[in-house]
């Protein structure tokens, strides 16, 4: 068993740790690792809540709430009256975030992962020649304002948040190099459109299906119904990434 303060506990997403780690209730504000990935919350319903802080979190004006990076910069802000002894299976983005504000509210918080180490999907580490291999595609985007509160309330923000062109380079067989260039005076879906239709690594008509799923994708939609759009995006929620792929035209 390893035993954390709450401070460290977001940098173990880049450390090795062992199967169960303590996390015993003090702040973070010293933390000053990053967290590289982009989470993804479940709808509840608002009438489960009695906080109005919670109803705030959840439901199509939630996507866009700037006020949800206070709330995780600053975290529960107040310290329970009576101490409880928690256990968190899972030392990924949801459980690592938990243990933090439980114990910053003043709990004793242990952790349980079956990996050698910890971040689940969001994690990285280090093979036998020093390249740092992903877990999952890390991606950034604006509106992720819990996780980047998470990043300012560790310290981490300024400091390990890496910004770069929108540029996809990718290596093909024999060594030749192709791109997905995204940098566009215009952003989405305007700058995807054109990305997809400059690309090498496309044929003709895998480009012109590409633009028709595009152009009828729940961001055009959210343009000028909002509400719309992201029920798109939730219908997607009933079935697998799998399931999805394979029934877009046409090839593979």
């Amino acid at each position: 068993m390893v035993r954390l303060s709450s401070a460290a506990i977001l940098a173990a997403c880049v450390l090795p740790a062992a199967s169960a780690f303590h996390v015993p209730s003090s702040s973070v504000s010293s933390t000053s690792r990053a967290f590289r990935t982009l989470s993804m919350s479940t709808a509840t319903p608002s009438s489960d809540f009695q906080s109005e802080s919670a109803r705030r979190q959840i439901g199509n004006d939630a996507f866009l709430n700037q006020n949800l990076m206070a709330r995780a910069q600053n975290g529960p802000g107040k310290t329970n009256a009576s101490k409880l002894k928690i256990g968190i299976v899972g030392a990924g983005l949801a459980g690592l975030v938990a243990a933090m504000d439980l114990a910053d509210a003043g709990h004793d918080v242990e952790m349980f992962e079956l990996r050698p180490f910890v971040g689940g999907k969001v994690s990285s580490w280090k093979d036998k020649e020093g390249n740092h291999i992903e877990m999952g595609l890390h991606v950034f985007f604006g509106c992720y304002y819990n996780l980047f509160g998470i990043m300012k309330r560790t310290g981490s923000f300024d400091t390990e948040l890496r910004m770069k062109e929108h540029v996809h380079t990718f290596v093909n067989e024999g060594g030749t190099l192709g791109s997905l260039d995204f940098r566009f005076p215009i952003g989405a879906p305007v700058s995807g459109l054109q990305a997809f239709a400059r690309t090498e690594q496309l044929g003709l008509e895998d480009k012109f299906h590409n633009a028709v799923r595009l152009g009828t994708s729940p961001i055009v939609r959210a343009l000028f119904d909002f509400d719309g759009g992201m029920d798109m995006v939730r219908d997607l929620d009933d079935i697998s990434f799998t399931e999805w792929f394979t029934r877009l035209p046409p090839s593979r």
